[in-house]
């Protein structure tokens, strides 16, 4: 059987992602997994990406070509998103990864970021007929996708996420209630200047940042995907969770039921963004999504054969 896999360097993590083609001709998920690797450690101050964080990320590449290798796979996509987008010296790290394990890196655009992942979130709804905002916020940038029914009319990507935020607003430890203030108003002001706007019947979020904070509500000791998809995250689970890891230091957070460790730190940023979402659409909930950028590649990958 055909296996294909995605191996997907965001800001903050390398997700993995193998598929092969089932009988019934849906996509069926061999191993999904990342690394939280911080890419972008350091990239908004310097505009670099520095080289310790290169060499971690392009092992954690490594590991997984190989791991797609042994699995069987026969063809092996590697996409970049924000950070490679806009580190000068991103092509040096294509270049430690080519020689690393013999695979390019494709850096996408954010449009085709956004398109990518609404074809996946997409794939994965039932019908309907109302307005729909798909976000998925990582560490370095927020892609937003407006549809109607399964027909997207507008998508773009902003540069606003959790590592960002927390290397700009909330560096204190603990943090400041003025703190949480600044980066809730600068969160706010730069999606307002990109745009995000509107009035969805429907919100669904998608990414790192979503997903633990599902998880953390649903208290989950061990990741359960089945869970997590299609979990309802008020806005009141929100500030529940901002208020809970503005009180704790970055360390306190790691014993957080449900929280994954390497996420600690950020987190608090990834909150913020979220509460600016619901409020700037007005909507008193979101649905949350474990697909993304990567689901929606591996079902091209199937369909060009």
């Amino acid at each position: 059987m055909t296996r294909k896999a995605v191996i997907d360097v965001g800001s903050n993590s390398v997700k993995f992602l193998v598929g092969e083609l089932a009988a019934d001709g849906t996509v069926r998920t061999v191993v999904d997994t990342n690394a939280v690797v911080r890419l972008a450690e350091g990239l908004d101050r310097t505009g670099r990406l520095g080289r310790e964080a290169m060499k971690r990320n392009a092992e954690a590449v490594a590991r997984f070509a190989a791991e797609a290798r042994e699995r069987g796979a026969d063809e092996i996509v590697c996409v970049g998103t924000m950070a490679l987008r806009s580190a000068s010296n991103a092509e040096t790290f294509a270049r430690r990864v080519k020689r690393s394990c013999g695979v390019d890196v494709c850096v996408l655009p954010g449009e085709e970021e956004a398109r990518l992942s609404s074809l996946a979130v997409l794939s994965g709804l039932p019908e309907s007929d109302g307005d729909l905002v798909i976000f998925d916020t990582g560490g370095g940038s927020t892609e937003f996708i407006y549809a109607r029914g399964r027909d997207v009319w507008k998508r773009f990507s902003v540069n606003v996420g959790s590592v960002r935020i927390t290397e700009n607003c909330l560096k204190s430890d603990p943090v400041t209630g003025e703190d949480v203030k600044t980066a809730l108003a600068r969160i706010d002001a730069e999606f307002a200047e990109a745009g995000v706007s509107g009035a969805p019947q429907r919100i669904v979020g998608i990414g790192g940042n979503v997903t633990a904070m599902a998880a953390v509500k649903e208290k989950l000791v061990a990741y359960d995907p089945e869970r997590i998809r299609g979990l309802r995250l008020t806005a009141e689970d929100v500030d529940v969770q901002i208020a809970l890891y503005a009180s704790r230091t970055g360390a306190e957070r790691r014993a957080i039921p449900g929280l994954p460790p390497k996420r600690a730190d950020i987190i608090l940023a990834g909150a913020c963004i979220v509460r600016v979402i619901l409020t700037r659409l007005g909507c008193a909930e979101l649905t949350v999504s474990d697909r993304g950028l990567r689901h929606g590649l591996m079902e091209e990958l199937f369909k060009k054969g």
